[in-house]
């Protein structure tokens, strides 16, 4: 997850993620939801998020916007995005970035 960033892919899904890995679709369900603990997109955002917060710390990215942000970490949709990301922080994208600035 960490080296080819499969999550980038606004659409992937958990069949597209078992073919990348070469792990059984259920197999690779049975991982995220029993070892991890999680749903699969709960999973993927995760790792959306975590890049998400690096961009909008990131002094040099201050002129992206959070609409920018979310196309570029794999997100397509700016509802999911808020949603994801307060799930997450407890705070908007906007509110993350000014409090971390």
């Amino acid at each position: 997850m960490t080296e080819e960033k499969p999550y980038l892919d606004y659409e992937l899904t958990l069949q597209k993620l078992a073919i990348q890995t070469d792990i059984p679709e259920r197999e690779l369900s049975f991982l995220i939801n029993h070892h991890l603990d999680k749903h699969f997109f709960d999973f993927i955002n995760e790792y959306r998020i975590n890049d998400a917060k690096t961009l909008l710390k990131d002094p040099t990215k201050k002129e992206f916007t959070v609409l920018e942000i979310l196309y570029q970490v794999g997100f397509h949709s700016k509802s999911s995005f808020y949603t994801a990301f307060k799930k997450e922080t407890n705070q908007t994208p906007t509110a993350y970035r000014k409090s971390a600035t």
